[in-house]
């Protein structure tokens, strides 16, 4: 089994035969669209949360 072809096949089918092959790629994935909506999320909601406290501050020095 000395012929690249035939390593890479051997290898390609343990991989499969596995069942796990590009797990890492999905879990990148998704830890990537997670981030995404973790800082659209702070996006929306820090000017909401600035103006309110904006809005104590200022009744509070009245």
């Amino acid at each position: 089994m000395n012929h690249p072809l035939l390593t890479l096949f051997h290898t390609r089918s343990r991989a499969a035969a596995r069942g796990d092959a590009g797990y890492s790629t999905e879990a990148i994935v998704v830890i990537a669209l997670l981030v995404g909506l973790a800082i659209a999320a702070f996006a929306v909601v820090t000017p909401a949360v600035t103006d309110k406290a904006d809005e104590i501050v200022d009744a509070l020095s009245e």
